[in-house]
């Protein structure tokens, strides 16, 4: 929040409650096959969502919840929401990384995965863009947001015309940028906009 002050403000005009999990730095948001306490798939989209259903005044089914975040909080939320479609109706990435394969070596991934040269298939099965095919026309409310001088850039392009290919509605957006403040700052205010409008077709 202190990055972006601007999310108390939106959360207030658009009556929405805001949750900031802590998602640990390199978690990925999946459940990891080898550290057994790392698992903030099931954190997340359990045990977190059914614990602020019952301690706050929210619309407690798939219809009343959006997910999203920035950088491998983009990667997961898309994750999450693809995997758990039961649980969230719209989801939103901010320079997402959206396919975690070229980056084998970087933010500790492997030590969740194990190495991609050893487990090319884990890899496959825990990277957002081999998910589409839990997809279908309607199926999620779905906005992509990367600045076009991100490292992410790539793999952002790549998601939103697998997308297009299979014939999946989405907002994808992509304007000059990197990987920074200034650009999420941006991209969150149009993200609340797309929120809102969906919470407020089912409030109708």
């Amino acid at each position: 929040v202190k990055n972006a002050p601007g999310i108390m403000e939106y959360a207030d005009r658009y009556g929405i409650i805001v949750v900031s999990p802590d998602g640990n730095y390199n978690s990925w948001y999946f459940d990891s096959l080898l550290i057994p306490e790392s698992k903030y798939e099931t954190y997340i989209s359990k045990e977190l969502v059914e614990w602020i259903d019952s301690h706050y005044k929210t619309i407690a089914n798939r219809d009343g919840r959006a997910i999203t975040g920035l950088s491998m909080g983009g990667h997961g939320s898309l994750y999450l929401a693809f995997k758990h479609q039961d649980v969230y109706a719209t989801v939103g990435s901010m320079s997402g990384g959206v396919d975690i394969r070229p980056f084998p070596n970087n933010w500790d991934i492997s030590k969740y995965l194990g190495s991609f040269s050893e487990n090319p298939e884990r890899w496959n099965n825990h990277s957002v863009i081999n998910l589409t095919h839990l997809l279908t026309p309607e199926s999620l409310d779905i906005i992509i947001e990367c600045g076009t001088a991100d490292f992410f850039y790539d793999v952002n392009v790549r998601l939103h015309e697998k997308l297009l290919y299979n014939n999946i509605p989405h907002t994808f957006t992509s304007s000059p940028g990197g990987h920074t403040w200034d650009f999420w700052k941006n991209s969150i205010k149009y993200q609340m906009e797309l929120f809102n409008t969906h919470f407020e077709s089912i409030n109708k």
